[in-house]
């Protein structure tokens, strides 16, 4: 099967599709059957495509006595343009089946079930109208009674059961439409299927680099004596005051200071949306890096870094209290900083 063309399973339905519509054209469509007592063997009204079948002639008497119009084929002008249609999408199934394309599958499927909306719509108006438009003057005048068969299944009619069902050419109709929708339905998921082969493929192989790359990237830790200042250049000689950046590519940017760390930033040489993360080392214990936005600052002149920095970070409150004691000072956070 070609990309661009439906499946063969489809295009067989498709030609049976054609071929149920063709014989629709001479059978039933509909019957409406009455049953009462005086007709212990029912009696029929046959809806073909182009004209009305059955005990039409009983049924015009009985619809006399109660101001129903009489029943004729020449009165719809559905009997005269119903059999063209049918004829169209016999066609049209039929080329569809031939092309293989799936446009014309979806042209199909979308006008047919437009057609048997419009189709049952039609029908109930024929009904009411036929069963409230009475003759004031009839025989039986019932008040406040009207004679509109169902559209579909049973109604009591005075001593008449009136039962609507399809008949043979209504339920080849009704195959035809469950025949198409299930095609139109295979089409889209095989469609579906094609375009998840060919984008989630390689969307997939995009978010793995970058998840790689950047998106999980970890604090890298600093190391005295060998890491260098990425603004000033300088070896990393005091843990306390250490600092980093993480960028949504995964690069990382280490520095001796807070104070290297603002001074690179206000530089702009790296936009803030290309900004990870950006951590400074806990001034106590093992001087682990702690995210800013997470981290406790204390800002105070009597600290000193190695580039003259007084910024120091904590990771629990009862440090930051106790090295306030001997460093008084203010306690900020990193929002406020980052607007300097």
């Amino acid at each position: 099967m070609k990309n661009n063309q439906i499946s063969g399973l489809i295009r067989v339905i498709m030609i049976f599709c054609s071929a149920g519509l063709a014989v629709v054209l001479f059978v039933p469509l509909w019957r409406i059957e009455l049953d009462a007592p005086q007709y212990p063997e029912g009696l029929s009204l046959l809806i073909f495509p182009d004209k009305l079948g059955g005990n039409v002639d009983i049924v015009n008497g009985l619809n006399h006595y109660i101001g129903m119009k009489t029943l004729h084929a020449s009165d719809f002008v559905e009997f005269t343009i119903l059999p063209y249609i049918i004829g169209f999408f016999s066609v049209l199934a039929l080329f569809v089946a031939i092309s293989a394309k799936p446009k014309l599958l979806n042209l199909f499927v979308w006008l047919f079930i437009g057609f048997g909306v419009l189709a049952m719509v039609d029908f109930w108006r024929w009904e009411y109208n036929y069963g409230h438009d009475l003759n004031p003057e009839a025989a039986i005048v019932v008040p406040g009674m009207s004679y509109q068969p169902p559209l579909i299944g049973f109604k009591q009619l005075l001593n008449f059961g009136a039962y609507s069902i399809p008949d043979t050419g209504g339920l080849i109709f009704i195959a035809v439409g469950l025949a198409a929708v299930f095609s139109w339905w295979s089409q889209l998921r095989t469609q579906l299927k094609k375009k998840r082969n060919t984008i989630t493929v390689p969307a997939i192989l995009i978010a793995i680099i970058t998840l790689t790359a950047s998106c999980n990237t970890k604090a890298e830790a600093l190391h005295q004596g060998k890491d260098n200042c990425y603004f000033c250049k300088m070896t990393i000689s005091d843990m306390r005051f250490g600092a980093e950046i993480i960028t949504k590519k995964g690069r990382i940017y280490k520095f001796d200071d807070s104070y290297c760390l603002l001074a690179y930033l206000k530089t702009k040489d790296l936009n803030s949306s290309g900004i990870q993360d950006i951590y400074i080392s806990c001034f106590t214990g093992s001087h682990q890096l702690i995210n800013v936005n997470e981290a406790l600052l204390l800002q105070s002149y009597l600290l000193r870094g190695p580039m003259g920095g007084n910024l120091a970070a904590f990771s629990e409150a009862d440090s930051l209290k106790k090295i306030q004691q001997q460093f008084t000072g203010e306690i900020i956070n990193w929002k406020e900083i980052s607007k300097w």
